[in-house]
Parts: C-alpha cells; sequence; structure tokens
C-alpha cells in the first residue's frame, strides 16, 4: 500500500535517505491521518452524543486529538525539511522529535481529561439509549478496520525511512484500536445483559491513552536528549572504514544525529607509524570523501601512528590487555606506546563502559601498579575514556 501510494504522491520516492522525500513521506502520511480521524471522530461523537454513551464519545474525542497530532506531524515534517541556515548549521530534522513529543503531550492531556469525565460518569451513572445499537456497532467496526489501515500504513512508513515520529503514531494507532474494541464490548455487554458500565470502560479507555503517552513521552525525549546510535549502524561504521588498508584499528567513535540524514561522525584510526604520513593522509582522506559521497555522512578521522613491529611495545601492550582484563573483561585499551626520553613512558586509554562499579582513581592504581611489577622503570600515564556508541554493561 505505501508503495502505491509514494507512486501517485511522491517525486523520487525510492530515494528514503534524501531529507525532502522524507519529509515527503511524512506530509503525504500525516494528511492520511488527518482526513481518517476526523471522519471516525465526528461519527462517534455524533453517535455518542445521541446515545448517550460516554465511552463513545471519548473514544470518538481521542480520534480528534489524533486529528490534531496528524496536523502537527505535517507541520513538523515540513519545518524539518528545510535546509540550515546560519542559525541552524546542522539543519532542522531534529524539530522531528520535537514533534512527536508535543503529539505525546496532547494525547497525555486528553487522557487526563477523559479519566476526570469518565470517574464523574461512574459517580452518577446516566442510562444509554440503545435504540442506536446497530448504528453504534456499525460506525465502531468501520472505526476499527480504518484504524488497522492506518496503523499497517504508518508502521511501513516509520520502517522505511526511519521515523521516530511516524512510529509513534503507528503506536498510537494501536492504542486506538485496543480502545475502540473495549468500547465496543462494552456496548455489547450493555445490550445483553443491561449492565451500564460505560464510565468504567471510558476510564479504562483513558488509562490506555494515558499509558501510551507517557511511553511515547519517553521514546521520543530519548534523540533529543541525545541517545546512543544502534549497534547495527555502529558495527557498519566500524566495518567500512576498517576495509581499508592502511587502517589496523578503531577507536573513540563519536556519532552525532541530527536527524535520520544529518549525521556527524568522529573517530581515531590507527595506522602504521612507519608509513610515509603524505600516503596514510590520503588513505583517511579517501575514507572522509567515501562516507560523504556514498552515505552523506560528515566523518572527521584523527590518524594514530602506531608501532607495529617494536617487540617491547609488544610484549608490554600484550600483558597490559591481560591486566586490565583480568580486572573486568568489559574493558578495553588504545592507543598504546613507549615514550623512550629522560624515564620510559607507558601511555595508553582505557575506555570504561557506563555502569562501571570501580571508581577511575582506583582502576588506574590497580593498573599501574601491575604493570610496575613488571617493570618498575616505566612511568605509566593512564586516560580514562567513556563509551559515546552504547553496548552492554552487563
Amino acid at each position: 500500500m505505501i508503495k502505491l501510494l509514494a507512486k501517485i504522491f511522491i517525486k523520487d520516492y525510492k530515494m528514503v535517505n534524501d531529507q525532502k522525500v522524507r519529509s515527503h513521506y511524512g506530509m503525504m502520511c500525516a494528511i492520511i491521518g488527518i482526513v481518517t480521524n476526523l471522519l471516525i471522530c465526528a461519527l462517534k461523537i455524533v453517535v455518542g452524543i445521541i446515545s448517550g454513551c460516554i465511552s463513545i464519545t471519548a473514544d470518538g474525542i481521542n480520534n480528534l486529538t489524533d486529528g490534531g497530532s496528524s496536523v502537527i506531524t505535517l507541520i513538523g515534517f515540513k519545518v524539518a525539511s528545510k535546509p540550515a541556515d546560519k542559525d541552524h548549521p546542522f539543519g532542522h530534522e531534529r524539530f522531528e522529535y520535537i514533534n512527536g513529543l508535543v503529539v505525546s503531550l496532547i494525547v497525555l492531556t486528553i487522557g487526563v481529561l477523559l479519566a476526570k469525565t469518565s470517574i464523574e460518569k461512574i459517580i452518577e451513572p446516566t442510562s444509554i439509549d440503545l435504540s442506536f445499537f446497530v448504528i453504534s456497532l456499525v460506525v465502531l467496526v468501520i472505526s476499527i478496520l480504518i484504524k488497522m489501515w492506518q496503523l499497517v500504513l504508518y508502521n511501513n512508513c516509520a520502517k522505511l525511512i526511519e521515523s521516530p515520529a511516524l512510529k509513534a503514531t503507528a503506536k498510537d494507532s494501536l492504542a486506538d484500536i485496543l480502545c475502540t474494541s473495549v468500547v465496543l464490548v462494552s456496548l455489547i455487554i450493555t445490550k445483553i445483559w443491561a449492565l451500564n458500565i460505560d464510565g468504567y470502560i471510558g476510564l479504562a479507555v483513558a488509562i490506555l491513552i494515558v499509558y501510551s503517552a507517557v511511553k511515547l513521552i519517553l521514546e521520543t525525549m530519548s534523540p533529543l536528549i541525545g541517545e546512543a546510535p544502534s549497534k547495527e549502524f555502529v558495527h557498519e561504521v566500524e566495518n567500512k572504514i576498517l576495509s581499508y588498508d592502511g587502517i589496523l584499528g578503531i577507536h573513540d567513535l563519536v556519532i552525532h544525529s541530527y536527524g535520520k540524514a544529518n549525521k556527524f561522525i568522529s573517530v581515531h584510526a590507527e595506522v602504521d607509524g612507519k608509513k610515509d604520513i603524505i600516503f596514510t593522509h590520503e588513505i583517511v582522506d579517501k575514507i572522509e570523501h567515501d562516507f560523504l559521497n556514498q552515505l552523506g555522512i560528515n566523518l572527521v578521522i584523527h590518524m594514530d601512528p602506531v608501532l607495529i613491529d617494536d617487540e617491547e611495545t609488544n610484549s608490554l601492550k600484550k600483558e597490559t590487555i591481560k591486566i586490565i582484563k583480568d580486572i573486568d573483561e568489559r574493558l578495553s585499551m588504545h592507543d598504546f606506546r613507549i615514550s623512550h626520553g629522560i624515564t620510559k613512558k607507558v601511555i595508553f586509554d582505557i575506555v570504561v563502559p557506563a555502569k562501571f562499579k570501580m571508581d577511575d582513581e582506583k582502576l588506574i592504581s590497580e593498573i599501574k601498579n601491575n604493570i610496575l611489577n613488571i617493570n618498575s622503570g616505566y612511568e605509566v600515564i593512564i586516560t580514562i575514556d567513556k563509551n559515546y556508541i552504547g553496548g552492554s554493561d552487563e
């Protein structure tokens, strides 16, 4: 379905990594959401008011917020597609995350208001006019079918363009399906057993809405705060850099995301210290150009020359790796070198996981003491690094 709609409404629809094309996908879904949500909202509110069924009216108001959310989504994708300017040199793509947060806050507010109305209905219940039972049933079934279609559409589009805003909208559609299904069951129970559970069902719908909204708020805040990149993307970047001849290893990989199509990466690449520096720089320069031209990613590489055939360095490096792994398997080391001056200096960095229990000073002291037990003539200089690309802390 998404491919058919994209062919009709989106030029260059296959270029999903292009920001303008991504925005067109998002705006297309938003317009569809506005039209369909307003349609089922109008049907439910009319039927709910006529029948006096608060749960149907509440469900209709929920769909009205969905329509409003689609308007915000439309505006969000439009703003996110704006090019970079002097005040926003990294572009406006993060507005998509702000858009998702605003939608979530609106849904949360509506859920709280519906809960208040439903509680009032529980305290002072009013009768439901079941003469409109068949019409109400048909409207609710139509609503569920439309929401199922929305769910598939939003999910497929969210995966295609990797959009957090559409992912949030898809989850909202799933919550709507559950809410409307509960209202449908409530109406059938009222008809068959004459049990007026309208207020209770309305409250259940409101709780589902609030739960969904809180979950969406947490999900949309994460990229705004600065979440770690996916493991798959990290591995893709690492494997591509290491595939070039002359790159011996990488570390200090930092990935900044300003939106799906706007990423900046910095990394330290280890190269043979005995190679000609101009030749090595050409390799690094080619990698940076390839990332920009092939992936649209701005990559900056810092060269770290290392000695690969120095017996003393290699021997002590092997011993040092064993020392840090005996302390904790999650620890890793890079930039290991021996500086020959007035005193021999052993210099390296240790990468510490986010939830490492040992404090930095104690860790450095323990590693230093173990190295000095091997050779007391060294001066050991250790720098603590943090992991900026996520990973397990188990």
